[in-house]
């Protein structure tokens, strides 16, 4: 707690109807069969790496480790083009079909929809029971999903904004995170805690919240960011099939992203990080919106004949540093870029974790370039200047690389 208030207290800085239990109609033809898939597919060129076992085991460190063996690559298959909240419901949609103790509950999700449509034809499809809609109360509710989980269901619970599950943080901290381990085993909590989050344009300081990095000091949780329709689908079905507590962040800003995903079903690893350009000079790690300004900087920095290696970390908790590893030994120069806060965020977080364990491998500091540790404001322009833009990045990759 000392974390939290030390980010909240922080100085200014300038630096830059039933439960239905029976089987229903396959979603579509495409379920033929089933992968899951490394994180490390081209975006545009999509092909799948077979991998083994399943990432419902919770990581007890910050790092996250990968397989030896060598993923076996397969040919890519026709897709379809989602927005981001299309691909989230469809995985929603998909899991709720393949396993009847799925359910939706939160403010709205049910015949409205969900504020942003995530949900929307789910209750009419499912009943008013597998698609709760609920009081204005997140405390109540995040309580009742976590009992929920409890008793062998698997709840997914939407933060209307994600700024509102602050009121539920005794539920997620003292109940979600640490009852697995205060009942001895006997109980497992799979419930998937998701919604809208970020500075949005123009939303106020209390709807531009960025909460990752309050939850990550929080035992026995999972969290991980979507940044594409792609990975927001796969991470979805995967945080949903996992047994352990898991939170995805949502970027407001994303959810209207268009983008071609696999016909095939898919699940993705909770806990890689996702190579989105390969490089030579400086790694830059970054996730949820501030990979699309990483990738206008990198068009710039390419220009001016600079070789960034760019990583979507997407695992929050644990931080994939096996990823993160190889790509420090082969550039020896790493920036972070977040939206989070400054002081105590995650790229804190990362970059303890950089020193500690590549400290070797280093030949220039860490640069961590974070949101402005100030009440987010109404205003446009202002609201711009506390959030990282792409010249910043292009700037510190000059410096860092002369």
């Amino acid at each position: 707690m000392a974390s939290i208030f030390q980010r909240v207290g922080a100085v200014a800085s300038f630096d830059t109807k039933k439960f239905h239990l029976s089987s229903r109609r396959s979603l579509s033809e495409r379920k033929a069969s089933f992968l899951v898939v490394r994180s490390d597919a081209a975006k545009m060129n999509i092909g799948f790496n077979r991998i083994g076992g399943r990432a419902d085991q919770l990581v007890t460190n910050a790092v996250a480790t990968k397989p030896d063996a060598p993923a076996a690559s397969t040919a890519s298959k026709p897709g379809h083009e989602l927005l981001l909240f299309e691909a989230l419901r469809e995985g929603l949609e998909e899991e709720m079909e393949r396993d009847p103790h799925v359910c939706i509950m939160g403010e709205d999700v049910g015949h409205y929809g969900g504020s942003y449509k995530v949900s929307k034809g789910l209750a009419p499809k499912y009943g008013d029971l597998r698609v709760l809609d609920t009081p204005i109360a997140e405390n109540a509710f995040t309580g009742m999903g976590i009992g929920a989980a409890m008793t062998g269901l698997r709840p997914v619970i939407e933060g209307m904004n994600m700024g509102f599950l602050l009121l539920a943080f005794n539920q997620i901290s003292n109940n979600c995170g640490m009852l697995h381990y205060t009942s001895g085993g006997q109980f497992k909590i799979p419930v998937v805690i998701r919604g809208p989050g970020g500075v949005g344009r123009q939303l106020g300081a209390e709807h531009s919240q960025r909460l990752e990095s309050y939850f990550q000091s929080i035992p026995g949780i999972q969290m991980v960011a979507c940044s594409t329709p792609y990975n927001a689908k796969g991470l979805m079905k995967a945080a949903i099939r996992s047994d352990n507590p898991v939170i995805l962040f949502e970027h407001v800003l994303l959810y209207n992203l268009k983008e071609t995903i696999p016909d095939e079903e898919y699940v993705l690893n909770l806990e890689e990080a996702e190579m989105v350009r390969p490089g030579e000079h400086v790694t830059i790690l970054t996730y949820s919106r501030m990979r699309y300004h990483v990738m206008q900087a990198a068009k710039t920095l390419v220009n001016k004949g600079y070789d960034p290696e760019v990583i979507d970390i997407r695992s929050l908790k644990p931080f994939d540093l096996h990823t993160i590893g190889n790509s420090i030994k082969k550039t020896h120069r790493v920036i972070i870029v977040e939206e989070c806060m400054r002081t105590g965020g995650i790229g804190a977080s990362l970059t303890a974790a950089i020193n500690e364990n590549f400290q070797d491998y280093l030949d220039a500091p860490i640069v961590c370039l974070s949101s402005q540790d100030v009440p987010t404001p109404y205003a446009g322009t202002l609201e711009e200047w506390t959030v990282v833009q792409p010249p910043q990045i292009v700037a510190a990759v000059e410096q860092l690389c002369r």
